[in-house]
């Protein structure tokens, strides 16, 4: 029997039992679509986390008190080890630099924000460096961003964000207007190009003015990160071993003691993404390897079913010459062609549950094509698998005992 005489006999048993054919692929249905929805999420999740947030602008990394934390023990034990950095170590940090391009101190809280009777709650002010814009990715729309006088002199002014723009000046240019922030006036002399919205929440809504304006509304003990940029990105580590020795140095740390800050890189910041990925890939792995057992074992139900529906069927054709490879290959083809349909039809759901999530959320999803294909093989080896009993048992029929099935 040729290959393509089987698979159209194939089809046509399928075909025949349309509503049982389906709910015998259920399993492999859902297992196919889990695991490949699952994947879809997380290549986009991946490209949207590495764009939106591990890409911290060029060549750039943060020394913080805080960085990745991932228990509360791990919190407790950094707040009872690390220190709030300080502006002296941060100016003690950049002096004689090597590696390191540029650089900025940032502090922020939230707060309230008005132009005459319209307000904004919830508003990220920020204090930052005039270095800022060049180590941030952020672009000036409109205006321009203070300058290290304006950093010297403790100006009041601000550089604003497009949501701020929206709200607070609708119909009209906010530069050279005042704004006050918790009732403090300050001058808009420049608007941030706009940034977009990571997981939903946008990022335009926001003030930024000098560091040292910021620490005097403040005061000095605000907790202050800071933003480094290296030369290029192959002297990212060079520059990151460089911040770490100097606050070490300044900070009188032992060579036996760790570290009492953290440093968050593009790579650490990945990492963590990764080990997020990786316990929610192995959950649905398992989910999905149940899901595809369950599926095999329905479909050799139904195919020892379908053998003993087709007993005298099989009795004529091999009292007309039909060989024992011949009626193993009719219902192996019979299973694989299922499994591989269930597998097929599951691709299909991801795929539009993926473009569902893409709209409704702006979520970006990717149907990885390695992953497609691995997931049609392992669907059409599970029809091989829990068939060959079924087509096994089927070819092995005594054909005169077959023919006297009713």
């Amino acid at each position: 029997m040729q290959l393509r005489e089987a698979l159209g006999m194939a089809s046509s048993a399928i075909w025949a039992h349309k509503l049982r054919s389906f709910l015998t692929l259920l399993g492999i249905i859902f297992g196919v679509a889990t695991v490949i929805l699952v994947v879809t999420l997380v290549e986009g999740f991946n490209a949207y986390f590495d764009e939106k947030i591990a890409d911290m602008g060029s060549n750039a990394f943060v020394v913080t008190r805080y960085g990745i934390i991932t228990s509360v023990n791990e919190f407790k034990e950094k707040e009872k080890r690390n220190k709030p950095l300080t502006m002296r170590e941060v100016e003690y940090v950049l002096s004689n630099k090597r590696n390191i391009a540029d650089a900025s101190a940032m502090s922020r809280r939230r707060a309230t924000v008005k132009f005459g009777t319209k307000e904004l709650t919830e508003t990220r002010v920020a204090g930052v460096s005039a270095s800022h814009i060049n180590v941030d990715k952020l672009t000036v729309a409109d205006g321009q961003f203070f300058q290290r006088q304006d950093e010297i002199s403790n100006a009041a002014v601000a550089f604003v964000g497009k949501d701020v723009v929206k709200e607070l000046f609708p119909s009209g240019s906010p530069l050279g207007q005042q704004i006050k922030v918790d009732g403090r006036p300050f001058t808009v002399i420049g608007v941030a190009g706009e940034i977009g919205s990571v997981f939903g929440q946008s990022q335009d809504k926001f003030v930024y003015i000098p560091i040292t304006t910021y620490l005097k509304m403040n005061g000095s003990q605000s907790p202050i990160s800071l933003k480094v940029s290296a030369v290029s990105s192959d002297a990212i580590p060079e520059a990151v071993e460089e911040v770490r020795q100097r606050l070490r140095a300044i900070r009188h740390i032992d060579f036996h003691q760790p570290d009492s800050f953290d440093i968050i890189t593009p790579d650490s910041a990945k990492g963590f993404r990764d080990q997020i990925v990786g316990m929610i890939s192995k959950v649905a792995i398992g989910v999905t390897s149940i899901a595809l057992v369950v599926g095999g074992i329905v479909i050799m139900n139904i195919m020892l079913v379908s053998v003993t529906e087709r007993t005298r069927e099989i009795g004529v054709r091999k009292s007309l010459g039909a060989r024992r490879s011949d009626i193993l290959k009719q219902f192996l083809a019979e299973s694989v062609l299922l499994s591989f349909l269930g597998g097929a039809i599951g691709v299909v759901i991801a795929y539009g549950l993926g473009k569902l999530v893409t709209m409704l959320m702006s979520f970006p999803t990717a149907l990885p094509i390695g992953w497609t294909v691995t997931a049609l093989m392992v669907s059409a080896s599970i029809g091989v698998f829990f068939g060959i009993y079924p087509a096994w048992r089927a070819a092995g029929l005594d054909p005169i005992q077959a023919l006297r099935a009713d």
